[in-house]
């Protein structure tokens, strides 16, 4: 072999350059980030480390949101919520001795005023309408996944048994159903565009047969918890809010003067 080549091939190995059969330096050997140039490796190395860093906040969060209260939790629990809720909340439902064994699904019926007079609608599955719009998306929303959860949870936890409310918060659960109601049935073709007066709500519960193989017998009747029938306000409609603040405003000028 010729000695010039010799040397070639040294400085080649010597300094991790590589060649093409042209000859033509092809960059440095190895891969990975070092091959890279050093701004890419810079970039490369901070965003890893950035990555890493919210990895490991993250994890923390999550500890000590589940973990029995503690000394960090009673002095940092307000920033541990913020970051959890609503996106990342957990609970140990599914690990628990008793995993829930119930379907509840939450319908609507309406009182509406049309042309052929007063009528009253039959029952709406809200809950059916959200597992429809999560079904077959990898990515739904939050508000299809629990709002009608919550805001049941909401109810049932501001009022008693025989449906009178504790106080403000259980008025606020009223209003919040009933404008969740009012959002589902506007433009229902049902309704053909119908008044509605009043709406009423109901919790079904479904217990969850046992498995074909188990020998376990269980009694799958549905239960229902109606709640009252509520007058619907003009604050409870879609637009509640702009006409609320029309009317708070007063007529117009040129109404005002005829």
């Amino acid at each position: 072999m010729d000695a010039d080549v010799e040397r070639d091939i040294d400085a080649d190995v010597g300094t991790g350059v590589g060649t093409d059969v042209r000859g033509v330096p092809t960059g440095p050997a190895g891969g990975g980030i070092m091959a890279l140039s050093l701004p890419y490796q810079v970039a490369a190395a901070v965003a890893l480390a950035v990555v890493g860093v919210f990895v490991c906040v993250h994890l923390a969060m999550v500890f000590l949101h589940v973990a029995p209260s503690n000394t960090l939790t009673k002095r940092h629990g307000q920033a541990v919520d913020d970051w959890i809720y609503p996106e990342f909340e957990q609970n140990w439902k599914l690990f628990a001795p008793n995993p829930l064994q119930q379907n509840v699904s939450v319908e609507v019926r309406a009182e509406v005023v049309a042309g052929d007079g007063r009528r009253t609608t039959g029952w709406i599955d809200l809950t059916a309408q959200d597992a429809e719009a999560i079904r077959h998306n990898p990515l739904p929303s939050h508000t299809q996944q629990n709002e009608l959860r919550r805001a049941v949870d909401f109810y049932l936890n501001s009022h008693s048994d025989d449906d009178r409310p504790n106080g403000t918060r259980g008025h606020l659960s009223e209003e919040y159903m009933r404008r969740i109601a009012m959002l589902r049935l506007d433009g229902l073709p049902s309704l053909d565009g119908a008044d509605v007066r009043r709406v009423q709500l109901r919790a079904v519960t479904r217990p969850v047969p046992a498995p074909r193989w188990s020998t376990e017998k269980n009694d799958v009747t549905p239960s229902y918890r109606d709640l009252p029938w509520w007058k619907v306000t003009v604050a409870d409609l879609p637009d509640g809010a702009a006409r609320s603040r029309a009317d708070a405003a007063g007529p117009s000028r040129g109404e005002a003067g005829r």
